[in-house]
């Protein structure tokens, strides 16, 4: 399966940081990282003759073009998918509903995970047990989420500004060897998976190089299957999956995975 091309390198030679959302440079359209987006930074090939031609505006500022949004920054923030210019809250692509965000593809390690289970069941009494059983647990996780919800609500952390009819919450599961097993906390329901991991990861306090070409990468993944849950997907879309659903009061595990793995294995583990 093809690794998708997410983000671009910073233009400084001696940084090259993968940033999943670069900032363009106003003045030689250069793309940088964060630490290199001032012109002073990365030592911009224009700055010196917008000084010596004309005085910029010292109050200049750059509108959000998402609709109904009257948020600006004194630096341009620009999608490097539609080139508009966004705020701080609207930069992902998920947030400001990108023209160019692609629609989520099927999940293709998801099928062959489904296969392999078939494929083990070859008597035909054996799989519809097993289909029987799937039922069963399926109801059985919604009901134990539905439960487990009202002491979410009391003690999960989160951003307090998402309303409380977009919050989601789960028990969160933290990578194996971590001293704190496990962290009850609240996303809004409208985020990318890419934007949980970054926030989960903040509240526990875990390493968190996604931004950077590294050989592991922190994922999010689904406590029944397994799979690592793709960053430009957002969370609505697994609530409302068929087969593996993400369940509100549910849990969720967070590991760090390899590139070229899609699934965490044995879940039970994290649990025991």
């Amino acid at each position: 399966m093809a690794e998708l091309e997410l983000g671009r390198h910073c233009g400084v030679a001696d940084c090259r940081q993968l940033d999943f959302l670069p900032f363009v440079c106003d003045g030689c359209s250069g793309v940088f990282c964060l630490q290199h987006r001032s012109r002073d930074a990365h030592g911009c090939s224009e700055v010196n003759i917008r000084n010596n031609s004309v005085k910029p505006d010292q109050h200049r500022s750059y509108p959000c073009s998402y609709k109904d949004c009257n948020g600006k920054e004194l630096l341009p923030v620009l999608c490097p998918y539609c080139e508009k210019n966004f705020c701080l809250r609207h930069r992902h692509q998920s947030d400001h509903e990108c023209e160019k965000l692609d629609t989520p593809k099927p999940r293709m390690a998801a099928t062959q995970q489904l296969v392999k289970r078939i494929i083990l069941f070859s008597d035909s009494k054996k799989n519809e047990e097993a289909k029987s059983k799937k039922r069963k647990g399926a109801k059985n996780n919604e009901t134990a989420a539905k439960v487990a919800l009202m002491k979410l609500k009391m003690h999960a952390s989160g951003d307090k500004s998402v309303p409380q009819t977009e919050r989601i919450y789960f028990q969160v599961f933290l990578p194996k060897g971590n001293k704190e097993k496990s962290k009850p906390m609240f996303f809004c329901s409208k985020w990318s998976i890419g934007k949980v991991v970054d926030f989960a990861a903040s509240l526990a306090s875990l390493k968190n190089d996604n931004n950077k070409s590294t050989s592991q990468k922190l994922r999010l993944c689904h406590t029944a299957s397994g799979e690592a849950l793709p960053f430009e997907h957002t969370l609505e879309t697994w609530l409302s999956d068929k087969d593996y659903p993400l369940y509100n009061g549910g849990n969720i595990i967070l590991e760090y995975l390899d590139n070229d793995v899609l699934f965490v294995e044995d879940t039970e583990s994290y649990f025991s």
